[in-house]
């Protein structure tokens, strides 16, 4: 259990580390992954308001397993679609810590699939 917190406050600092240098604005806007052992979720955030533009996780679109890859490329592939009909097209990248691999990595590439621009 010790180590679990250990692991997780490391990738707390090493998401500061990536905030430091990948700021959302209104005209590009931050898409910000978090994922649990058995969910994933995903926002686009203005930074410059402080809002939230569009969301999408796993729970929300009511998937059977949403801790896996094919979880994170459905929600990948909705936040997409949300974001183009809100009309947002370029956004950063925030991988929150996480290395690119796996689940994330499922998540960036069924979006750019979908039509975001990153």
């Amino acid at each position: 259990m010790i180590k679990k917190i250990q692991n997780n406050t490391r990738r707390v600092i090493r998401h500061k580390r990536v905030r430091n240098k990948v700021k959302g604005s209104s005209s590009t806007p931050r898409l910000n992954v978090f994922r649990s052992n058995a969910q994933i979720f995903a926002q686009i955030i203005d930074d410059e308001k402080g809002v939230t533009l569009v969301s999408s996780s796993s729970l929300e679109l009511k998937l059977k397993n949403g801790g896996n890859a094919e979880g994170a490329r459905e929600v990948g592939r909705d936040i997409a679609a949300k974001a183009i009909k809100a009309g947002i097209k370029t956004v950063v990248f925030d991988r929150a810590g996480y290395q690119y691999h796996g689940r994330v990595e499922a998540l960036a590439i069924a979006a750019r699939e979908a039509g975001l621009e990153f």
